[in-house]
C-alpha cells in the first residue's frame, strides 16, 4: 500500500480509539499503517485541549495561548481548536492524528476547519479517526474501519463507501401511549417577547421573540456561544435570567410564583451528560419506569401496568429480550435510545433534546434521529432539538436560528 497524505479510519461506538492513537504515536507496527511506524506524529483532539487546559489551570503554564492574554478555558470550542492546530503545525510533525475534529463546532466553524485541514494534506500526512462519514476529508484515498481493536482496510474507496453507507431507518411498532397523560390545556407552551440576556456586561440575547406551540417540532441552530443553552435554561427554569422578562411558560409569566417542580413535571429533558448519573446496576425495565417517577434509579415497587409500559418501549427499541440487562452494559447508542424512552414514557407536553447525537457513530445517530421523527409524528409532545451538526435525516417543522451580533444574538424563525 502506497504512502498516502490522507487516511480515514471510521470509528464506531465499540472502537478502541484511544489504544489506536497510543499505538500510532508510539510508533508501533500497525497493519495497513506500517508506513507511519518511523514517523513523528502529533494528536489533534478534545482530550489534548483538556490536557493543555489542565496545565494552564493547575500550573499556570500557558502553551496554546502563550501569545494571548485570554485563558484557554474562556475560549469557544472553535477558538480552542484553532489554537491547538496552530501549535501542532509549529512543531512540524510528519503526520497529524485527527479525532472527530468537528465535534462541538457550529456549521460555519466546521467549514473553516475543514478548509484548513484540506490545505494541510498538501504537505502533511493526516490520519482521520471519525465517527461520521460526512467528516471524511475529500482528498482521502486510504480507508479503514476500527471494529473494537481490529483495524480493517478496504481495497478501494468505492468498497468503503458502499459498505458503510447508512440507509434510512424506521421502527416497526407505534409509540406506546402514556399511563396517565399530562394534560396542558394551552395552545402556546412557551412565549418569549423581546427577551434580552447579558452575562457580566456582555449581551448574549437581543430582543428574542419566539413562540412554541402545542405539537410543534423545532430545531434550534446557531454558532457556538450564540445563546442556545441560555434559551433552554430559561425554559427549564434552571436560569434566573428569565425573571423580570416577558417570558411565559405553560401559561405562567416567569417570576409570578410558578413552581419549578411543576414546570419540570411538564418537561422531558435529555442531554448525553445525564447518562453519566446512572452508574448503578439498573435494569433496562427499571430505567424506563424511573422516568415515571423522575428518579435516578427505581426506589418503589413498580406496578404491573408500569412494567407492561416499559416492555412496550423496549419492544419498540428492539431490546425486549434484554429487559433485565444492566443499563451500564449497553452500547452508547442503545443507552441513548433507552434514555429517550425514559424521557418520553410520560409523554411530556414539551420534550427538549440538547445535543442528543453528539459523539454517536453514524448508524447510532441515524437510529436515534429516526426515533425522534417517529415521536414527533405519533405523539402530541412538542419537541425542541438542539444540535451543532445538521442531521440529514432529522425532519423538524420549524427552525429557530440565532444570529450573533455585537448587541447579542437575534432570532429568526423559518419553516423547514
Amino acid at each position: 500500500m502506497k504512502l498516502s497524505n490522507s487516511y480515514a479510519i471510521l470509528t464506531q461506538n465499540n472502537s478502541n480509539t484511544d489504544q489506536l492513537v497510543q499505538d500510532l504515536l508510539g510508533n508501533y507496527d500497525i497493519s495497513g499503517l506500517t508506513e507511519l511506524q518511523h514517523l513523528n506524529g502529533l494528536l489533534f483532539s478534545r482530550s489534548e485541549i483538556n490536557r493543555y487546559m489542565d496545565e494552564e489551570e493547575r500550573h499556570d503554564i500557558k502553551i496554546l495561548t502563550k501569545d494571548s492574554e485570554q485563558a484557554l478555558k474562556t475560549m469557544s470550542s472553535g477558538e480552542q481548536k484553532k489554537a491547538l492546530l496552530s501549535y501542532l503545525m509549529e512543531q512540524d510533525p510528519d503526520f497529524i492524528i485527527l479525532v472527530n475534529p468537528y465535534d462541538n463546532l457550529d456549521v460555519a466553524t466546521q467549514a473553516q476547519l475543514k478548509e484548513q485541514l484540506i490545505a494541510i494534506t498538501s504537505n502533511k500526512i493526516v490520519v482521520q479517526l471519525v465517527s461520521r462519514l460526512d467528516d471524511v476529508l475529500p482528498s482521502t484515498d486510504q480507508f479503514f474501519k476500527l471494529d473494537g481493536n481490529q483495524l480493517h482496510s478496504y481495497d478501494s474507496p468505492d468498497a468503503f463507501w458502499k459498505e458503510n453507507k447508512t440507509e434510512a431507518i424506521s421502527f416497526n411498532r407505534t409509540i406506546p401511549p402514556p399511563l396517565s397523560p399530562v394534560v396542558v390545556d394551552l395552545e402556546e407552551l412557551v412565549s418569549f417577547k423581546k427577551v434580552s440576556v447579558s452575562f457580566d456586561g456582555r449581551q448574549v440575547l437581543d430582543n428574542i421573540d419566539w413562540t412554541i406551540s402545542k405539537g410543534e417540532f423545532w430545531q434550534i441552530i446557531g454558532p457556538n456561544g450564540s445563546g442556545k443553552s441560555t434559551l433552554l435554561s430559561m425554559i427549564t427554569g434552571d436560569s434566573h435570567k428569565g425573571y423580570g422578562q416577558d417570558l411565559t411558560i405553560f401559561g405562567q409569566k416567569k417570576g409570578s410564583g410558578e413552581s419549578v417542580w411543576d414546570l419540570k413535571q411538564k418537561i422531558g429533558y435529555y442531554t448525553p451528560s445525564i447518562t453519566n448519573k446512572f452508574r448503578g446496576y439498573h435494569s433496562l425495565e427499571n430505567m424506563i419506569i424511573s422516568g415515571l417517577h423522575d428518579s435516578i434509579g427505581l426506589y418503589v415497587l413498580p406496578t404491573d401496568s408500569e412494567k407492561q409500559l416499559a416492555n412496550k418501549w423496549l419492544h419498540l427499541l428492539n431490546l425486549k429480550n434484554r429487559k433485565n440487562d444492566h443499563f451500564r452494559d449497553l452500547s452508547v447508542g442503545d443507552k441513548r435510545l433507552v434514555m429517550m424512552a425514559r424521557a418520553m414514557v410520560k409523554h411530556p407536553p414539551l420534550l427538549i433534546l440538547d445535543e442528543p447525537t453528539a459523539g454517536l457513530d453514524e448508524s447510532s445517530a441515524y437510529l436515534f434521529v429516526a426515533l425522534v421523527n417517529k415521536i414527533a409524528k405519533e405523539s402530541d409532545s412538542t419537541i425542541v432539538f438542539v444540535s451543532h451538526r445538521k442531521e440529514p435525516q432529522l425532519d423538524p417543522e420549524y427552525i429557530f436560528e440565532l444570529h450573533p451580533s455585537e448587541k447579542g444574538s437575534k432570532g429568526a424563525v423559518s419553516k423547514n
